[in-house]
């Protein structure tokens, strides 16, 4: 089946068209680093009233990163908890329970367990992340939880210098940021840009 093709502004239409207005609706956003989904995410709670949960609520602490080598390609796959995300996008799913999940602190650098809670009345709950279709087990498993599953696209120029901006404005200088990201965000971009075929639809950010 072929790839729809949308906008970024016509997402939230797109997502009230399929849902069906009662029970739950879960959709991912997906894309390389840098490309915006948090951003869209946002706007879609002011549109259609749902939840968000992001992905990197879901990595390790720095504390295992740094205990097993981890830190310097932090933001890769397997610098997440993928099985426990994984499992907590079931519960999701089901929507048969008050979920309790994490979010990220980028000032710390850190995830903050508990922070999002997510009850059986949220129709439309969003998740946000690099690998929601990744196609290597565990993270295999998570195209099946969600309804749909939308990758977000923007020029790649555009894409980077977001992203050199970010790690600055977080603490590294220009060179290290520009540094990380070719070592680490770049690599990963690749890896999300290989699955990009399994999404329900491709949302253009430019």
């Amino acid at each position: 089946m072929a790839v729809e093709h949308i906008a970024a502004p016509e997402l939230a239409l797109w997502i009230r068209h399929r849902a069906p207005g009662f029970g739950r609706y879960l959709v991912g956003i997906t894309g390389s680093p840098g490309s915006g989904k948090s951003t869209l995410a946002a706007g879609l709670v002011a549109e259609l009233g749902a939840v968000v949960v992001p992905m990197d609520g879901f990595h390790l602490a720095n504390e295992t990163l740094d205990a097993q080598g981890l830190r310097s390609v932090k933001g890769a796959p397997e610098t997440f908890a993928a099985t426990a995300f994984v499992a907590a996008m079931r519960q999701l799913a089901a929507a048969d329970t008050d979920v309790h999940l994490p979010d990220f602190d980028r000032v710390a650098d850190e995830p903050r367990p508990g922070r999002i809670t997510v009850r059986p009345s949220d129709d439309i709950v969003i998740v946000e992340g690099n690998y929601l279709l990744l196609d290597e087990a565990p993270w295999s498993e998570l195209r099946d939880h969600f309804d749909a599953v939308a990758h977000l696209r923007v020029d790649p120029v555009l894409r980077v210098e977001r992203l050199v901006r970010r790690h600055v404005r977080f603490g590294k200088t220009r060179d290290e940021a520009s540094a990380f990201v070719r070592s680490s965000d770049e690599p990963n971009a690749v890896r999300v840009e290989a699955v990009r075929g399994r999404a329900h639809v491709h949302v253009d950010a430019n």
